[in-house]
């Protein structure tokens, strides 16, 4: 009996642990090890058709995805790389700061225990896996030498051919369990990328006001999307640095921000066909927003 009692206890909070984590929808989350539902599709591109291009595909990503150190003010995100790619984020922000021979993976002057090539490594396990995949991936180089980055990175990848150099623009069937590089201002290798950001519009004072220039940044990548260029959208903000905003951390803005943004492209939803936003990159993305995203590419 007392056996009995003692399973029974167990499985009662085992069932509490499962609904404080799917009990409600998780549009932004500071968990480190979201719990993914059984019925989970990790490998979601295995939908998209092989002629499809690339910028043509609506892609869920993380800003700063590697800034999980540093305190309130530098940290972006909870989820390790290893369960980004897990949930879903096919899109990545790396920041490097080139050191003698070594990119170490900063967020402004907080260093996040990892360098570029741990980001490759781990990205190459998930696509070893995952063959259906691609990751897009973006290298901001923080460093004075600049230059020097481009160099930097292609000795770090060589000559593998999973991993997408090219300027053109490639079909989906092109970059199956591939890495693929995107490039701006003085990082040149892979394909152009544009952003939808404004000037400024990462500083947050007003909540409300930065819902309204994400839609208006989202309204734009609706405009700019199926072109040789990606299209990429930033969601996330931060108050340090303004008056009224100084108490908005990254994380209070996406707490507030995250559900917001999960309502306005839900609403897209009937359209027939649904529209394409390019790659939207979040700030604490919790599984449930993640989906969304992921959803606007089937109708």
């Amino acid at each position: 009996m007392k056996a009995a009692y003692k399973c029974l206890l167990f499985h009662c909070i085992l069932l509490s642990v499962i609904f404080l984590c799917h009990g409600k929808d998780q549009y932004f989350s500071d968990n480190a090890n979201p719990i993914l539902p059984g019925s989970y599709n990790i490998p979601w591109m295995a939908g998209i058709e092989d002629f499809h291009t690339l910028s043509l595909v609506t892609i869920p990503g993380t800003h700063a995805s590697m800034a999980l150190h540093g305190g309130p003010e530098a940290e972006h995100q909870a989820m390790s790389l290893k369960n980004q790619l897990r949930a879903g984020i096919r899109f990545l922000d790396i920041k490097v700061f080139g050191l003698g021979d070594t990119l170490y993976i900063m967020d402004g002057v907080a260093y996040q225990h990892s360098t570029l090539k741990d980001v490759l490594d781990t990205v190459r396990a998930f696509l070893s896996e995952f063959k259906t995949e691609a990751v897009l991936i973006r290298v901001e180089p923080e460093s004075f030498e600049k230059k020097t980055v481009n160099e930097m990175v292609q000795s770090l990848i060589g000559n593998d051919q999973n991993v997408w150099v090219q300027s053109g623009m490639p079909t989906m069937g092109q970059v199956r369990g591939k890495i693929v590089f995107l490039q701006r201002s003085t990082f040149t290798l892979g394909i152009p990328l544009i952003e939808t950001d404004g000037k400024g519009s990462s500083k947050v004072s007003n909540v409300k006001d930065k819902d309204n220039k994400i839609m208006h940044q989202l309204n734009q990548a609706i405009v700019a999307y199926g072109g040789d260029n990606a299209v990429l959208t930033y969601t996330s903000g931060t108050g340090l640095g303004t008056f009224w905003g100084m108490l908005l951390t990254p994380k209070r803005v996406a707490e507030k921000v995250n559900p917001w943004v999960n309502q306005y492209l839900r609403q897209f939803y009937p359209n027939q066909p649904r529209p394409c936003f390019g790659i939207i990159a979040m700030d604490f993305p919790g599984i449930d927003l993640i989906q969304t995203i992921i959803n606007l590419n089937w109708w």
